[in-house]
């Protein structure tokens, strides 16, 4: 393998990288963004023991990902100027002070503004693998590579709360962050040494103003996502004030895009008709993956009596399958350049997923659950990042960037949305019941049949993706 990956940078204009390091320095972290967005729900327990402040734990949780995700779309312009290494290497640099800062909180307020600096790091580490990743190898082996990132993600956000309560039964929960410090440290001088591509972006200013009316949508909306219905009514003035900022936001920025010199998500993207399909097939797909993810360990928990490590083991099928299929998958695809057939089966699978899981009862065997669980894993791995490399073969080589930026930020966003639609469909399923073990996992199974339409409403968007998709140098390639 690392031959053929040597020899795959001699065949590129980027022949100084040493690809091999290059691409373990940029999945390590990949992998670091994402586990900490799950490995810490572990540990919140005794988080809140150590430190006080509960009504606040949640926040330890949204802040990353508020910030993560306001900002993902931002790096790929930054890179664009500055090139991907200088601002990969100074993200990670953020993400491990973020990450020091968290081991030595001293308070619930410490904690949660070290989780935010540790977000703004972690924007970039997914966002900058993905474009990086793309440059570094031939398109012949896009779907593949970009299949290792699918991986990752799988194990990253099933492993993590298996993690999490190994290391917090262990030697306690600073060591959840802890940990990312030598990671990091590993990862930035893997980049430094090995990853070597041209700025692609000239000296363009960024779009400052964008960044901020758009941080202002993506953080109104999630605010709202997450207090609406739940900590606060729909019709409250906290509420409708959000609604209101996020619309005027989003507006603002829209008029932004059309004047900035340099935009920060170009609006001409949207006329391209493989881009229109593949952006909102991307919201959906990352909610569906997030109220996968986020419900299916508490159902194990709730059903099964297991505890957090034992559940997140029984997630094996789910994470080994995802893994297996992405991989394979990209491998195929690579080959015959043929992305259409692959996101049909893979979105009809994620509804027979559901429906599957959607049919659970206190009388199910667990190894039915885990034949479902592997069903449900094998679409997501057809789906995940063959969309975004559909994406990226539709964007010209200046647009790379933008486009990938847009594509992962945007199902990040949808991810989170998604655990919060999830989560307010189980309140209301709940609503009536006394609080037990037994009733959240009675509602769990009527949550997730939400997730069959959802996936019915994929199934039409990959039905309407055009056949062709433009390559980024003159010919076309099939869809």
């Amino acid at each position: 393998m690392s031959a053929e990956l040597t020899q795959t940078a001699s065949d590129t204009p980027q022949a100084t990288s040493n690809v091999p390091l290059t691409t373990a320095g940029l999945l390590i972290g990949m992998l670091l963004s994402v586990l900490d967005q799950t490995v810490v729900a572990i540990a919140l327990p005794d988080i809140a023991a150590d430190l006080g402040g509960m009504d606040a734990i949640s926040w330890i949780i949204t802040s990353y990902v508020l910030a993560s995700t306001a900002t993902g779309a931002l790096y790929g312009r930054i890179s664009d100027r500055f090139g991907r290494r200088a601002v990969f290497i100074t993200a990670v640099a953020v993400f491990v002070a973020g990450s020091a800062l968290c081991g030595v909180a001293q308070t619930m307020s410490q904690l949660v503004a070290a989780r935010t600096l540790q977000g703004i790091g972690a924007g970039a580490l997914f966002v900058l693998p993905t474009i990086s990743l793309s440059e570094l190898y031939p398109q012949r082996l896009r779907s593949r590579v970009q299949g290792l990132t699918g991986g990752v993600f799988a194990v990253a956000s099933v492993g993590g709360p298996l993690a999490g309560g190994l290391i917090t039964d262990t030697v306690g929960w600073r060591w959840i962050f802890y940990i990312n410090l030598p990671l990091g440290l590993l990862s930035m001088a893997l980049i430094a040494y090995a990853l070597r591509l041209p700025k692609s972006g000239g000296d363009g200013k960024v779009d400052v103003a964008g960044a901020v009316l758009l941080t202002g949508a993506t953080v109104s909306l999630l605010l709202v996502a997450e207090w609406g219905g739940r900590t606060r009514p729909w019709t409250s003035g906290v509420i409708l004030i959000l609604i209101g900022v996020f619309a005027a936001s989003l507006a603002l920025f829209a008029w932004r895009q059309r004047r900035a010199a340099n935009p920060l998500i170009p609006l001409r993207l949207f006329a391209n008709p493989a881009l229109r399909v593949v952006l909102p097939a991307t919201a959906l797909l990352g909610a569906l993956l997030g109220g996968s993810i986020v419900y299916l360990p508490t159902y194990l928990q709730t059903a099964y009596g297991m505890g957090a490590t034992q559940a997140g083991l029984a997630l094996n099928p789910y994470v080994i399958t995802f893994m297996m299929v992405s991989s394979l998958a990209g491998a195929r695809i690579g080959a015959g350049g043929r992305f259409k057939p692959y996101l049909l089966v893979g979105s009809a699978i994620v509804a027979l997923g559901f429906a599957l899981l959607s049919q659970l009862d206190a009388g199910t065997a667990y190894a039915l659950l885990a034949l479902e669980l592997g069903v449900l894993g094998a679409g997501f791995g057809l789906l995940m990042q063959n969309l975004v490399v559909v994406a990226q073969n539709a964007a010209s080589p200046a647009d790379l960037a933008a486009t990938t930026s847009a594509t992962v930020s945007i199902r990040g966003l949808g991810l989170s949305l998604g655990v919060s639609a999830f989560g307010n469909l189980l309140t209301r399923e709940l609503q009536g019941h006394a609080p037990s073990p037994q009733a959240t996992a009675a509602a769990i199974p009527d949550v997730l049949l939400w997730g069959v339409p959802a996936a019915i409403v994929l199934v039409a968007l990959m039905t309407a993706l055009p056949r062709t998709v433009n390559h980024p140098v003159p010919g076309k390639i099939t869809a």
